[in-house]
């Protein structure tokens, strides 16, 4: 199988082929770490989290760089309003972000970069613009360093605009206007604005005291840690412009080759719209966590493919987890017949799917399609057959990050007093389960219809089995 992946800037997809044998670069634009992270927010960790492990399970050794921005305006901004220092603040978002990363069992990536860290690389990129003349100083002595988008023939086409169709810069507001060669021409530094920012958030550089722009951080960050070409750049549709357009804009300028491939993976919306906390229709990944367990909402992510936009609603996410739980069902009967169930091998048709640009709903159907075989199989008691379906389909769950046998999710989340609580539902539940099976054999029928009643009542689904009865919530 050859895998192919699409390809934002060709519009095309097509093979992936590194530029080493063997190995893989990735860069994932990462988020700033402004406020608490919602379910849109983690979205390309998981959909990137997924292809870093399908291409390990190809065979590819990948290095994959997940960035961080924790300086911009934004950042500031709260900070101002929360009366905090704005490190502080970034600082706690980070940690928000790192438990809903790991939550949801994402990977932590090859190296996890900071936009403050790397200060020195930017300055160096910059002055490495200028020197080609596709960078200047605004003349009016604010600092601002700007980006020439006229003096590079190729802005726009990564996203295929033509740059007299484009509209002016975010930044581009009357004030700025007299600074700018262009209205187009985008920030790489931001003079320090010391009447209304903290000293703490500027860096000395040529130019005066000031900080990076956006765009600049995550070229500078990339070069650094995949050299000057790489395989992959990814992040959210979002960031395709202007983001990804200048990113590839100022390093291709500078005279590297930066990304082959950009992907792009769509957003999570609510009533149609983005996810975000502007509009006030976001969901925090801790909330959310409160109604459905990690695994439920990582197979919610992984089952649409990341290209497509999904709908969020909790009927949703509901429905997602009562898909899942047949899954695991399967594996825990399988157990319980055949014993220990090791990782196997997937099927072709998953191997296809994934190959064909991360196709996770037909992936997903494929592990579907296996586990009705092993429920067949069941009754049969055929061992060997049993135990190739269920190792398949752990091996096609572990790719996809949803093995529920990885000690991953049976340790992630659960803490001292959620543990305790466990147990005691267990020994509860238990409890009523013996009573139940003393009643049956005097044939007291109605008492262990009560029991069983009563649980169901309370949420608790009972199932016989050949080992015994079996709960679940």
């Amino acid at each position: 199988m050859t895998l192919r992946l699409h390809d934002t800037a060709t519009r095309e997809t097509r093979e992936l082929t590194p530029l080493r044998p063997g190995e893989v670069g990735i860069y994932l634009c990462g988020l700033t770490v402004q406020s608490e992270p919602h379910v849109g927010h983690v979205r390309s960790g998981v959909c990137f989290d997924v292809l870093r492990r399908w291409l390990v399970a190809r065979g590819f050794e990948v290095t994959l760089i997940r960035n961080i921005t924790d300086i911009d305006d934004k950042i500031l901004a709260k900070a101002a309003e929360q009366g905090r220092p704005w490190y502080n603040l970034a600082y706690a978002m980070r940690r928000e972000l790192d438990a809903a990363y790991d939550a949801l069992h994402v990977d932590p990536p090859t190296y996890e970069p900071a936009a403050t860290g790397h200060v020195p690389e930017m300055l160096e990129l910059i002055e490495r613009l200028i020197g080609t003349d596709h960078a200047y100083v605004a003349e009016d002595g604010s600092g601002d360093v700007y980006f020439d988008v006229r003096s590079w023939p190729g802005y726009g086409s990564l996203t295929h605009q033509r740059l007299d169709d484009m509209e002016a810069a975010e930044d581009a507001g009357p004030q700025l206007a007299a600074r700018k060669r262009d209205p187009r021409d985008f920030a790489l530094w931001k003079g320090w604005k010391r009447d209304v920012e903290p000293r703490t958030a500027s860096w000395p550089s040529p130019w005066g005291r000031g900080r990076p722009g956006w765009h600049i951080e995550c070229s500078a960050m990339a070069l650094k840690y995949l050299g000057g070409a790489f395989d992959i750049h990814g992040g959210g549709v979002d960031l395709r412009f202007p983001h990804h357009e200048n990113e590839q804009a100022q390093s291709r300028a500078a005279g590297f080759g930066f990304a082959s491939y950009w992907m792009h993976n769509a957003w999570i919306t609510t009533s149609g719209e983005k996810m975000s906390k502007s509009l006030g229709n976001s969901l925090a990944v801790p909330s959310v966590l409160e109604r459905v367990r990690p695994i439920d909402l990582r197979y919610y992510i992984v089952a649409a493919h990341y290209r497509s936009h999904v709908e969020f609603s909790f009927q949703a996410l509901e429905e997602a987890a009562a898909g899942f739980a047949r899954i695991e069902a399967f594996l825990t009967r399988a157990a319980e017949v055949v014993g220990p169930i090791e990782v196997g091998t997937w099927c072709a048709e998953f191997e296809q799917a994934m190959d064909d640009d991360l196709g996770t709903p037909a992936a997903v159907a494929a592990v579907y399609d296996v586990v009705r075989e092993g429920n067949r199989l069941l009754p049969q008691g055929d061992g060997p057959a049993l135990r190739g379906a269920a190792s398949s389909v752990r091996a096609m769950l572990a790719v996809l990050g949803l093995d529920p046998f990885d000690p991953h999710w049976s340790a992630s989340g659960t803490s001292a007093t959620e543990g305790r609580l466990a147990a005691a539902v267990d020994a509860l539940v238990g409890a009523r389960l013996e009573q139940r099976a003393a009643a049956r054999p005097p044939r007291r029928f109605a008492t262990a219809d009560s029991v069983r009643d009563r649980l169901k009542a309370a949420g608790v689904e009972i199932e016989d089995t050949p080992q015994g009865p079996r709960w679940s919530l």
